[in-house]
């Protein structure tokens, strides 16, 4: 007779295919900055600024990396490391002894400082970031221009032409406002003068018209007065005549 087998009842893979999307899922890209040139004058210094975003928090583990091109290279090497809280400036090439971190990994900041420029410096500087668990992201690249005299930029002579410009303007505005203020405080108080000269001129027609009033009641006054004044004078007349006719 035949034998059959029998197969093992079918598991549930649900809790695997779950550990699995969350080993698997890759973390969110970090985004690191830095400018995109930056110039010097031979003999000074300059500060290589870079900064990053990640969506995790400031990890114990954070890495800054900085690497230099030099101008027409090919290569690139490695001048300065920062992991473990610890700064180390790699011992190979001509920045070992000129550089400085000045960076703060709580405010997401690696920048480095590079002393004593000389012109074999130019070329292009790279900053990596590492925030453990967000290690996938893209490089920063900035490019070192070193001169004998830094020259003004277009964009700093533009800069100030506008603001000259603006400044002129905004002062313009202000005298304007200023003239204004002062014609419309001038025509205010003439208004007022005009007021109180036309309320001066209605109290004084007021004061003649009463006085226009009383005028005929005065003269009334006077002539009934002198009437009867008069027919008193008369009267005594006529009785001084009388008493001269009875003697």
């Amino acid at each position: 007779a035949a034998t059959r087998t029998r197969r093992p009842p079918a598991q549930d893979n649900a809790p695997l295919f779950l550990v699995s999307a969350l080993v698997l899922s890759p973390a969110q890209a970090i985004v690191v900055y830095t400018d995109r040139e930056v110039h010097g004058a031979v003999g000074s210094r300059v500060t290589l600024h870079c900064s990053f975003w990640s969506s995790e928090w400031v990890s114990d583990d954070i890495s800054f990396t900085w690497r230099y091109q030099p101008e027409g290279g090919r290569d690139a090497i490695s001048i300065f490391h920062y992991a473990k809280g610890q700064p180390y400036i790699d011992e190979v090439g001509t920045f070992k002894e000129r550089i400085q971190w000045v960076g703060d990994p709580r405010w997401k900041d690696g920048s480095i400082v590079i002393h004593n420029l000389d012109y074999s410096d130019n070329g292009t500087f790279t900053c990596d970031v590492k925030n453990p668990p967000d290690i996938v992201g893209k490089t920063s690249q900035v490019t070192l221009y070193v001169f004998e005299k830094v020259p003004t930029r277009y964009g700093v002579v533009l800069g100030a032409v506008i603001g000259g410009v603006l400044g002129v303007v905004l002062l313009a505005l202000l005298l304007f406002y200023l003239v204004r203020y002062c014609w419309l405080r001038r025509q205010a108080a003439l208004q007022r003068r005009l007021s109180a000269m036309e309320k001066g001129k209605l109290h004084k027609t007021g004061k003649d018209t009463k006085r226009g009033r009383q005028t005929p009641v005065l003269y009334a006054m006077l002539d009934h007065t002198r009437s009867a004044k008069t027919a008193s004078e008369k009267k005594a007349k006529g009785l001084g005549e009388s008493r001269k006719d009875k003697k």
